[in-house]
């Protein structure tokens, strides 16, 4: 099921070069693009369909994909209430897409958060200063590869000295 909205903003930008596939999985229109189209496409959106609130952008590791890492843009009309769902590709020796923060502010706090935890790199972003980890921290949590028994404790790590009494 979709929405007049959801038809028009997949035929109108289905012929364009850089969107590899289109399609709506559970309401949401979802595209697969190139890396360069990425601004192009977000910049239509935002002007022409009028998807004015950015909600998220976050990544999905697939280690053993030549494209290892999915980053996953969401975005929302107000006017229309309904989500568009931007996917691109990227390799673990180049992990970069264009940043967001020209059309939407809040994009250099989520892109931030993205590149603490996946390793994505924002080009254009000049503040990709952890959000949720410590300056120093080695890695990047969210990686599959990244080792769940490894400990980064921020001071050093000393047991406790007895029970606590209430």
């Amino acid at each position: 099921m979709t929405t007049p909205i959801l038809d028009l903003v997949a035929q109108q930008l289905a012929p364009n070069a850089g969107i590899a596939s289109l399609g709506v999985q559970h309401g949401v229109l979802v595209l697969q693009l190139e890396p360069a189209a990425l601004l192009a496409v977000a910049t239509r959106l935002k002007s022409e369909f009028a998807f004015d609130l950015f909600l998220d952008v976050t990544a999905v590791d697939w280690p053993d994909a030549p494209l290892r890492f999915e980053v996953v843009h969401h975005f929302y009309s107000t006017t229309h209430k309904v989500r568009v769902r931007l996917k691109t590709r990227v390799s673990i020796d180049d992990p970069t897409v264009d940043t967001l923060t020209s059309l939407f502010g809040s994009a250099g706090y989520m892109e931030r958060e993205c590149h603490d935890m996946y390793g994505i790199v924002f080009r254009g972003n000049d503040d990709l200063r952890p959000i949720l980890l410590y300056e120093g921290f080695s890695g990047h949590p969210l990686r599959k590869d990244y080792p769940k028994q490894l400990e980064q404790p921020l001071v050093p790590y000393r047991p406790p000295q007895g029970t606590l009494v209430r």
